[in-house]
């Protein structure tokens, strides 16, 4: 999931000083997941803004809603007469939110309330850890379903740097090295021999190269139903 934490409070004051109508939106998919951006994060920070305008001698009139989904335009188009009504809107949904309902209401004035920080998984009560980096070429399938690239340090595809010790990422006594943990389960699966092939340089043109990503499915679209 898209793993998220709030901003401080003091600067999305800032993002919203010189308006008096806000419009806090929260997101009720990933950020309600990490309590960052659900319903109840989205009563609390427009509450803590209504309380902090007075406080500053600035009241200003603060409401909140979530949908379902900010990153889709069926679940942000009912809140088209809400926006309109805000001089500001701020968002509590990760950066894609934010960019879908600015996008979407082009007259709007949209800030983040979050700060979007890596796709991945709680992995106990209160602690969510990064898994994937979305690089768009997928080799979970020969490191036994670690990623290299989201949890080594320095993005290694043929084992560990010599900064591992006793299992230990160099970076950081409370990280374990992605490799040790790759050859640990293959060890334990019978499996070593997909470590005995050298793996080339990771092409990064599906990650980040020649501009924002985009997967078309014809089969998916609307025209491609139409035209049959």
């Amino acid at each position: 999931m898209i793993t998220a934490e709030q901003k401080p409070l003091d600067e999305i004051k800032g993002l919203i000083a010189d308006a008096k109508n806000v419009l806090v939106v929260g997101c009720g998919t990933c950020v309600t997941v990490c309590f960052a951006g659900g319903e109840k994060e989205a009563g609390i920070l427009a509450t803590s803004l209504r309380m902090a305008s007075k406080l500053d001698d600035s009241p200003k009139e603060v409401t909140h809603t979530t949908v379902q989904r900010q990153c889709e335009w069926e679940y942000i188009d009912p809140l088209a007469d809400e926006i309109r009504d805000a001089d500001v809107v701020v968002s509590i949904g990760c950066g894609i939110g934010v960019q879908a309902i600015a996008e979407r209401f082009s007259d709007a004035i949209v800030v983040p309330g979050l700060n979007t920080t890596f796709l991945g998984m709680p992995t106990e009560q209160g602690i969510w850890e990064e898994r994937c980096a979305a690089c768009g070429d997928c080799i979970l399938g020969l490191t036994g379903g670690i990623c290299p690239i989201a949890r080594c340090a320095k993005q290694l595809l043929n084992g560990p740097c010599g900064g591992s010790q006793d299992g230990i990422c160099e970076i950081d006594p409370d990280t374990l090295c992605a490799w040790q943990l790759i050859y640990d389960r293959l060890k334990a699966q019978d499996r070593l021999h997909l470590l005995e092939e050298i793996q080339p340089a990771k092409n990064w043109s599906s990650s980040r190269d020649g501009g924002p990503r985009r997967i078309t499915r014809e089969d998916l679209r609307l025209e491609a139903e139409a035209a049959e």
